[in-house]
């Protein structure tokens, strides 16, 4: 019996051989992306060279393709394909990401170059009165007061507006006016900003109103609110349920709490929700243009006469054609680009400092 049992173990099949470690599995060096960047940049220009194409467009776009081809290939025959295909898609977010971000750099770095040359104290203390349009001379003074002007009445018009709407459909909204509300504000958020000028320049010609800065303000009201009326609304829906019935579990009336919690805990989402739709609306120029009118002269009352604006000014100084008239107009569009800028760091200071501290 023993002899039987120990004759079956002989006949037993040896064990397979043990699996490759992953760890030990070829794999590309770090570094290895850069390599296949810089061969398909010579690659692409190269080819693009020996075709006969002078545009840089052509030449990213061919070193971009040849780029995704060659770190597929070599990822497959190096690694495996399920690399591969991890490694195409890493590539193609990165190639999204450089398509993306290429122009605005190149935009950016156009309109500081031919901005710089133009900007200075007079540039920014001077309007254009008097100054013809092939002169050197003249500024953006009375443009600059005229946006600070119509974006600041817009904005006390409708963070006020926007941020009780929000209210209202997160913490009260129900039922068919919610609904209604919702679908008016995402239709509000997709029209055309000429439509929220031939809006006011028609309650203009009804009522017999003159052009003025307030008409301006009241078109770009209408761009902004549904702006802020979203993001406040996706900030409020972003506060804890359990910070909302923690205190209306010591008795705490709901408007106090959304008055005293809610809001403060939110805040900085808020805050930077308004500076982003402030940022969206100074670039607007068909509302001015129908509503506004224009002036070369400084108009600083909003509520009589017509008045100017920086896109305004960027748009009357190319449409003059002279070489002057460019200059300004990159002048004018640096000052706009810096606004925004501006407007955006203050929003992301206020959001980190108001931000809720969490312990580590």
């Amino acid at each position: 019996m023993s002899h039987a049992t120990t004759g079956l173990k002989d006949r037993r099949p040896a064990p397979a051989p043990a699996a490759r470690p992953s760890l030990s599995s070829r794999s590309l060096p770090r570094l290895a992306p850069l390599g296949f960047a810089a061969v398909s940049i010579a690659l692409g220009v190269g080819v693009s060279l020996a075709a006969g194409w002078h545009s840089r467009t052509q030449w990213g776009l061919l070193s971009a393709l040849i780029f995704l081809a060659l770190s597929y290939a070599v990822t497959t025959a190096v690694e495996n394909q399920r690399q591969a295909k991890d490694r195409l898609a890493t590539s193609v977010v990165w190639v999204c990401f450089l398509v993306a971000v290429v122009p605005l750099v190149s935009l950016l770095w156009t309109t500081v170059s031919r901005g710089v040359e133009r900007l200075d104290g007079y540039f920014l203390s001077h309007s254009m009165a008097g100054v013809l349009g092939w002169e050197a001379s003249g500024g953006v003074y009375h443009a600059l007061i005229g946006t600070l002007e119509q974006v600041g009445i817009a904005t006390v018009l409708s963070a006020p507006i926007g941020l009780l709407t929000a209210v209202y459909l997160v913490e009260y909204g129900r039922g068919a006016l919610a609904r209604a509300v919702t679908f008016f504000v995402d239709v509000m958020t997709g029209i055309p900003s000429i439509v929220a000028g031939l809006f006011i320049l028609s309650i203009m010609l009804i009522a017999g109103l003159e052009p003025s800065g307030l008409m301006g303000a009241l078109a770009l009201s209408i761009l902004m609110i549904p702006v802020v009326v979203r993001s406040t609304e996706e900030m409020l829906k972003l506060v804890p349920n359990e910070l909302r019935e923690a205190a209306l579990a010591l008795g705490v009336p709901k408007w106090r709490v959304i008055l005293k919690v809610v809001l403060p805990t939110a805040i900085g989402g808020i805050t930077t929700g308004v500076m982003l739709a402030i940022a969206r609306i100074a670039g607007e120029t068909a509302p001015i243009i129908l509503v506004v009118f224009g002036n070369q002269l400084i108009n600083t009352n909003p509520f009589a006469g017509e008045q100017s604006s920086l896109p305004f000014y960027i748009y009357e100084q190319y449409k003059i054609g002279e070489v002057a008239a460019y200059d300004r107009a990159w002048a004018a569009a640096l000052v706009l680009i810096a606004f925004v800028m501006i407007l955006n760091l203050v929003a992301r200071g206020i959001a980190r400092w108001k931000a809720p501290k969490t312990s580590r």
